[in-house]
């Protein structure tokens, strides 16, 4: 079974609020067992529009990307996300298909 992914880019406008929501987000990716592979740091846009911060966070599978989002855990944490500047997720699930050359 494939995993399942969360793809987020920021634009923290408010430093305050989004300290509050990753404070909060902690609780429901304990939960759901959330491991960051990507958390930030330096990067370089080769192509289209980014966005300050960029978050990858892998989960077992797609299934449980989307129950930790649905959770109330989460969903007290994103009440304070959009106080906190711009941003995007996409959830989605891993592939587990023929990789290339082989």
């Amino acid at each position: 079974m494939a995993k399942g992914y969360w793809i987020a880019r920021v634009d923290v406008e408010n430093a305050e609020a989004y300290a509050t929501y990753r404070s909060l987000n902690a609780v429901a990716f304990a939960k759901y067992g959330a491991k960051f592979l990507v958390r930030g740091g330096e990067y370089k846009l080769a192509r289209g529009e980014g966005r300050k911060h960029n978050v990858v966070i892998e989960f077992k599978d797609e299934e449980t990307a989307r129950a930790c989002y649905a959770s109330p855990e989460y969903q007290e944490a994103v009440k304070h996300l959009s106080s906190a500047g711009q941003s995007d997720l996409v959830i989605i699930g891993g592939y587990d298909g023929p990789q290339p050359g082989e």
